[in-house]
């Protein structure tokens, strides 16, 4: 009865790459720069893993005996977003990125989006989707026209209160630009951002929803669906494969994340976990609240016990991340980064396993461990690690 799972730390950068200054991200390291910035960081459970192995790290240790096989993992598709990020940790990589729009988009796609709507637009602009709202919702609920903006990754954002719009009706008209942004104009992800409250005090709800492109290759949750093995999404894994391979129960915060982890792995049985931690990215990372960070570091490493108490003999567990987002920088977007590989389980060798080329060796890994079809990047470490 196999049971492997991969925990996706949105936003949790380790430090660098070697093309890091190519996409305008010199002196970005998510972790490394958190870690100066509180003095350095008190995470015993985290430390014990290997975190602080993973990279230098102020606070956490660079030479005790790990409990997990540690190492860092190289971006290797072109791009910066969690879409990218996913579908390279499945073994999909892409030669180009998704285009962004830094100017906003072509006033007469959203013009042609406004006619298949029925609404008009404001905005169109790359913006904090905070600061965005607190701009134009007043205008959106006098008008109901749709609130759409961009930012420096691949994304067409539609914001709308749920007073104003009907959460359904965002949805579809989503739907509906999802299938207008492909070709010439695609994007990787159109996002629905629904709000509450009133001018001076609106608010994000949780009721996000994500739009993606659908792979442009087969994954590892194909690879494992070609031969029924069971896969459990949480977060927005779903999302970001445009619903193949996966279904996922969202989550609006990292807490809700660990505890459905938890009833997933007590629920016994055999299969794929495959998990987005969200708030590294969407509540800290995006809003450049180190604090925030530094409190939700302590939260998961408090968590790590429960995680290791619910594990199995069989079990392999990957946690990771999928891109960088620095609070420390003046840019509130993500950052081309390095990223983590922690794997543990009672069969893991704990050991070094270096500067990984690809984010693909995690999902080459779990493709090993369930002996399914090889995919097309990425080489596995299981032989290194599994006794």
């Amino acid at each position: 009865m196999r049971r492997a799972a991969i925990i996706v730390l949105d936003g949790l950068g380790i430090g660098p790459a070697p093309d890091t200054a190519a996409y305008g991200d010199a002196g970005s390291d998510t972790l490394g720069n958190v870690a100066r910035a509180v003095g350095g960081l008190r995470l015993p459970n985290l430390e014990r893993l290997g975190l602080g192995l993973c990279r230098p790290l102020r606070g956490l240790s660079g030479s005790i005996r790990p409990s997990a096989a540690y190492g860092v993992a190289l971006p290797k598709s072109k791009g910066k977003d969690s879409t990218t990020g996913h579908w390279e940790i499945c073994g999909v990589l892409l030669d180009k990125p998704f285009r962004t729009y830094p100017n906003g988009f072509p006033t007469t796609l959203l013009d042609e989006f406004a006619r298949r709507t029925g609404r008009g637009w404001l905005g169109n602009k790359a913006a904090s989707g905070t600061a965005i709202i607190a701009e134009l919702g007043k205008e959106h609920q006098r008008t109901g026209k749709w609130i759409v903006y961009t930012s420096a990754d691949s994304v067409f954002q539609i914001a709308a209160h749920e007073e104003t719009v009907p959460l359904e009706e965002l949805y579809q008209a989503c739907a509906v630009a999802r299938g207008m942004l492909v070709g010439e104009h695609a994007v990787s992800r159109v996002i629905a951002r629904p709000f509450t409250g009133t001018p001076g005090a609106y608010q994000r709800t949780p009721r996000r929803r994500d739009f993606s492109i659908e792979p442009v290759g087969p994954t590892l949750l194909d690879r494992l669906a070609e031969v029924g093995i069971e896969r459990v999404g949480i977060g927005k894994v779903d999302d970001l494969f445009a619903g193949r391979g996966i279904t996922s129960e969202h989550t609006p915060t990292n807490r809700d994340a660990y505890r459905l982890i938890e009833q997933a792995l007590d629920r016994g049985g055999s299969g794929f976990i495959f998990v987005n931690v969200i708030e590294f990215d969407q509540t800290w990372g995006h809003r450049n609240d180190v604090a925030g960070f530094h409190e939700g570091l302590r939260e998961l490493d408090a968590w790590i016990p429960r995680l290791e108490g619910r594990v199995r003999e069989d079990d392999l567990i990957i946690i990771t991340a999928d891109h960088g987002n620095d609070p420390t920088t003046p840019s509130t977007d993500h950052s081309r980064e390095a990223v983590p590989i922690l794997a543990l389980g009672p069969r893991v060798r704990a050991q070094r396993l270096g500067e990984r080329p690809t984010f693909a060796d995690m999902g080459a890994t779990v493709a090993e461990y369930f002996g399914v079809a090889r995919l097309a990047a990425g080489t596995s470490f299981l032989k290194e690690v599994w006794a």
